[in-house]
């Protein structure tokens, strides 16, 4: 039988050769951890997000020597107030949690890079992004509160600046506010494309920022649109974003895609709370091979072209790469 076909499987045969040609690769140097930091004393466990806990400053000194050990090059600090108030004074207050918090980081480890969420909606009663009047989430007045809460990390000792409210302007603002105060060599990773997505839902029990009425749908993007995604990333980059951000991630690897094509800036993506408690929970209960999956879903994250991976399974995954002596 003269039979014309390709040979594929060759490569597939020895394990050794898989690996050789092995197009995507994760590393542990592309990824960020996100921690949750506040006033209290102790380690509190996230109920939703098994693995993830609320950490007092002193349990963040333990949890930064953690990371260091594993190899994890970076962390995104939230920080959980210990008051809320209606213009977010807690979010750019000199000793406020997170800039706290930033100090005992580079205290611990001065080469861990320190990236800090840029946003009002864990600080105010109404758990919005922005300031609100009435039933009204205000654009413009957020702007000045915002640059003020990301130049206060920056003076704290942050080394990269993560605006998420989603308010338009906010990266130009920012940008105006570190420049006039001498920071022009620090960066902006804009949450440039973030959906109004059912996915963070175990993240508003972890940062304690459900909105008080209402959704947040008026400034985060509609899940539908891909269009939008790539004017919203255009206007960042046009505002002096240095990287760019599509969140959530699992479900939105079209997006990332799109956007990287768009686009000649690094792009990040953001494996939300969501998604990693759905692992959590499958994997708990025995139906998936849990370091399978995180480990498909990561190399997928990069394969649709991100190359900074923000997850709560950086930990995991750095364990995972020093098992396999990757």
């Amino acid at each position: 039988m003269n039979l014309q076909f390709e040979r594929h499987r060759r490569l597939r045969n020895h394990p050794i050769l898989r690996e050789m040609v092995r197009e995507t690769q994760v590393h542990i140097s592309d990824f960020m951890y996100p921690l949750f930091v506040t006033h209290d004393e102790g380690r509190h466990p996230v109920l939703s997000m098994p693995g993830v806990d609320h950490l007092s400053l002193e349990e963040l000194k333990r949890e930064v020597e953690t990371l260091s050990e594993l190899g994890i090059p970076s962390l995104m600090i939230f920080g959980i107030p210990a008051i809320k108030d209606d213009l977010s004074s807690e979010a750019y207050a000199e000793e406020g949690i997170v800039q706290q918090a930033i100090r005992v980081v580079k205290q611990e480890n001065p080469k861990l890079l320190v990236a800090t969420d840029v946003c009002l909606c864990q600080y105010n009663p109404a758990g919005h992004c922005g300031i609100v009047h009435g039933d009204q989430i205000v654009n413009d007045e957020s702007l000045e509160l915002l640059a003020q809460t990301a130049l206060s990390h920056v003076i704290a000792g942050a080394d990269l600046v993560a605006p998420s409210d989603m308010m338009d302007g906010r990266v130009a603002a920012i940008r105006a506010k570190l420049d006039e105060a001498g920071f022009v060599q620090t960066p902006i990773m804009a949450y440039s494309v973030k959906y109004a997505s059912a996915f963070y839902g175990p993240f508003r029990e972890a940062a304690h920022s459900a909105p008080a009425f209402g959704d947040r749908r008026s400034y985060q993007m509609d899940p539908a649109n891909l269009r939008e995604a790539i004017r919203e990333a255009r206007s960042d980059v046009a505002e002096g974003a240095d990287i760019l951000m599509v969140k959530p991630a699992l479900a939105y690897m079209d997006v990332i895609r799109a956007v990287k094509e768009s686009f000649d800036l690094p792009l990040a993506a953001y494996n939300v709370s969501g998604e990693y408690a759905m692992v959590k929970a499958a994997a708990m209960q025995g139906w998936i091979d849990e370091r399978s999956v995180v480990m498909e879903m990561m190399t997928g994250l990069k394969r649709a072209g991100a190359e900074i991976l923000i997850s709560y399974f950086a930990k995991d995954v750095a364990r995972y790469l020093r098992e396999s002596g990757s």
